[in-house]
């Protein structure tokens, strides 16, 4: 399947921090901001992470929830979330099925060695399910914006 703007997202339940659940199907009715990123409590996603707790307040105000989604266990999303006052969920993708499924585990490259990894991504889903927008290869300066302003369009 793939996954683009108009097409259905893919159906996802993660286990969350705290202990919880998420499913894409538990949330119909709401916009839904799914990102992925590689790791907890690392410079890049320390600063997407807070960049969207910043920006809370507006993306309620646009019916719109934010999943935070990474390889990393229940226990390192609580510590990363108690941290940075993270005022919105994280999913435990461990298995990465919905990284893979989203298109976002992908092989990387560093100092030559090639591995499997998250491509930093971020997927706008509307209230019935449908992919509005999708951001690949995220850089992160500016990106919380760029989300926001797609959330309050739709």
């Amino acid at each position: 399947m793939s996954v683009e703007p108009g097409k259905p997202a893919p159906a996802f339940t993660m286990k969350t921090d705290g202990g919880g659940e998420v499913s894409l199907d538990g949330l119909r009715g709401k916009k839904v901001v799914l990102y992925f990123y590689p790791k907890d409590d690392t410079p890049g996603c320390t600063k997407e992470a807070c960049g969207f707790r910043d920006s809370i307040a507006d993306f309620e105000a646009a019916n719109t929830v934010l999943i935070g989604v990474s390889p990393d266990g229940v226990a390192s999303h609580d510590k990363f979330k108690a941290k940075y006052q993270l005022p919105f969920t994280l999913g435990s993708d461990a298995e990465h099925a919905v990284a893979e499924a989203y298109g976002s585990w992908v092989e990387k490259s560093m100092y030559g060695r090639k591995y499997m990894g998250v491509d930093r991504s971020t997927f706008l889903i509307d209230e019935t399910g449908q992919l509005k927008a999708v951001w690949r290869k995220v850089k992160v300066p500016g990106h919380v914006e760029e989300v926001l302003a797609a959330a309050r369009d739709g």
